[in-house]
């Protein structure tokens, strides 16, 4: 645990829907590094090895910005410390997936980037977990409840499509610029509230030397009360911009007063999937489908609105999700998965947009 999330938005929507706040209160979208948005995919299905997006503080890549200025990367999912010795990071004898909050100071691959001030933000739609039943596992997907407002889930009588409107594009020389006030109502992203995990990052080279590999792992708490009976652990949630900021600004907060940020917090809903996502090479909108497995349980409110926001948004400006590089990753042991369904349902036409080719890069 945690060792599945789904992150659907396209890349110009995880940065509208990754906004966040300076420590003088100004309102800033955060842009990519580098071209890292090309190489970010969305999934329904990211499993330990992909890449996924991650905010961190600017000041990591460029000294000269301030610290609380924020940017967007690609990172690998499991940390590769920057002292590893191997030609190749795949060579890894352990996992680093997870690591625990409570030994975080106790293991050096995570007790150096901790220190350092290396923390980031994992985001997500939200993550997968396996409940132990007495022959199989039941999977769950878990993320922020959405409910009416900036950065919500509307009802679907309310809702405005999130994609009618063209993504704000910056013109000025730093494309991580205040929003203006006459543009915010615009800017707002009232979409899927993304999911936003505590992480630590690394930044890894070849010994004889070559392109840096940035890494992550996510840390993990106790399970929160809601959550126990299906794990006994969870992700460090950040609950709002203040924790998100807090984390991010290791110029302000010191590393051991961040730990104090990393509690378990009663503050997520789930519903169960299909067993679907048991294999990461599924890749498909399935796998958030929510499944009633007793067919008596009515559905919950918070997947009811999911599935409205679903059935009424437009996937034009989507991206297809990436199937061609996700090595066969079994979360321990699942059963083998079902076959997807043929029919194409709402879900996967808001999410993957109908009659829409496959990408082959």
């Amino acid at each position: 645990m945690c060792g599945r999330t789904a992150c659907t938005l396209a890349a110009d929507e995880v940065s509208r829907a990754s906004q966040y706040r300076t420590r003088g209160g100004q309102r800033r979208q955060p842009k990519w590094k580098d071209g890292d948005s090309d190489n970010y995919r969305p999934s329904y299905n990211k499993s330990p090895q992909s890449l996924s997006p991650v905010l961190l503080s600017q000041r990591h890549f460029d000294k000269n910005s301030p610290v609380d200025v924020c940017v967007l990367a690609a990172m690998r999912w499991g940390l590769v410390p920057s002292w590893f010795k191997e030609d190749d990071p795949n060579k890894m004898q352990y996992s680093t997936n997870n690591c625990r909050s409570e030994s975080l100071l106790e293991k050096k691959s995570y007790k150096d980037p901790l220190l350092k001030g290396q923390r980031c933000v994992i985001l997500a739609d939200g993550f997968y977990e396996w409940r132990r039943q007495e022959k199989d596992k039941q999977p769950f997907f878990i993320y922020f409840p959405q409910t009416q407002g900036p950065g919500r889930l509307k009802t679907e009588d309310q809702l405005e499509l999130p994609c009618k409107k063209e993504p704000q594009t910056c013109t000025s020389e730093e494309d991580n610029v205040d929003l203006k006030k006459e543009d915010k109502e615009d800017s707002e992203w009232t979409g899927w509230r993304l999911l936003t995990i505590a992480g630590l990052f690394d930044c890894w080279t070849l010994p004889s030397g070559g392109d840096p590999l940035y890494t992550y792992t996510v840390i993990t708490v106790k399970a929160s009360p809601n959550l126990q009976g299906i794990h006994d652990r969870m992700p460090a949630i950040l609950d709002g911009e203040e924790e998100v900021r807090r984390w991010l600004d290791f110029g302000e907060m010191k590393s051991l007063d961040a730990l104090k940020l990393l509690q378990s917090k009663n503050t997520l809903t789930f519903h169960p999937v299909s067993s679907l996502v048991n294999n990461s090479k599924n890749n498909s909108p399935e796998c958030l489908q929510p499944v009633d497995p007793q067919a008596k349980k009515k559905p919950s409110a918070s997947s009811k609105m999911m599935m409205g926001w679903l059935k009424s948004s437009t996937p034009s400006k989507r991206k297809e999700p990436d199937t061609g590089d996700l090595k066969e990753e079994r979360h321990m042991g699942e059963a083998r998965p079902e076959k997807q369904p043929k029919n194409t349902g709402p879900l996967q036409q808001w999410l993957q947009g109908a009659a829409k080719k496959p990408q082959t890069k």
